[in-house]
């Protein structure tokens, strides 16, 4: 049976490829990821993939402008017409209203910025989040939370605070947090406790299934 195929944007840091690692090893078993890069963003590359996918990375998200502000009109295109998009983090951060603008009644805003949040700057750590019903600390670096009407989209992991954390809109699904994170991004002491054994990868891999499926 052939594997959906994943096309997953690289652009060191701002979508970094160490996220991207960790997203194609969380989704490998079941789906095939190819890279793509700026210079690739044409309707006719896409016609081959089920998901378009963006990950995370450090910078700010305003990056969107430079990098793929002149080639958004063929994504959110592709997004119309039920090509699923994927966004972790930045990739997240880019389905709002000031970026891809692919989200309906949906804002993308800092989670360190919201009332009640346990993480307040911007840096490598962890967020608890309650994932389906299990609290999990996942590693975290300045995601985002959606904020809107909640009627509009499915929750699937909120943080401690009660904003959505990871939602499902249609063929959209972004996450703030990092499930895809890996072993070498807990190098610090007060990480290394927080390392999930790839449990995370399993639930990233559910999510993915659950978004193929809309």
């Amino acid at each position: 049976m052939k594997k959906p195929k994943i096309a997953l944007f690289v652009h060191h840091p701002e979508c970094s490829i160490q996220c991207a690692n960790g997203v194609k090893t969380a989704l490998g078993p079941r789906y095939e990821v190819e890279f793509f890069t700026g210079r690739k963003i044409k309707e006719q590359y896409f016609k081959k993939f089920d998901i378009i996918a963006f990950p995370g990375g450090i910078g700010d998200s305003d990056s969107w402008h430079k990098l793929l502000g002149p080639t958004s009109d063929v994504i959110k295109n592709q997004v119309s017409k039920n090509k699923k998009y994927l966004g972790i983090c930045m990739g997240a951060y880019w389905a709002g209203p000031h970026y891809f603008d692919i989200l309906d009644g949906v804002n993308t805003k800092q989670f360190i910025k919201r009332n009640g949040a346990d993480v307040k700057r911007s840096y490598a750590t962890t967020a608890y989040v309650n994932w389906m019903g299990s609290v999990e600390g996942m590693f975290f670096y300045d995601g985002c939370s959606f904020i809107g009407q909640k009627h509009k989209f499915e929750t699937i992991a909120t943080y401690i605070n009660g904003d959505p954390a990871a939602i499902i809109q249609n063929n959209i699904g972004v996450i703030g947090p990092h499930p895809e994170s890996e072993p070498s991004w807990y190098n610090k002491p007060y990480l290394e406790p927080y390392w999930h054994n790839f449990t995370h990868h399993k639930l990233l891999l559910n999510f993915v299934d659950k978004l193929m499926k809309q």
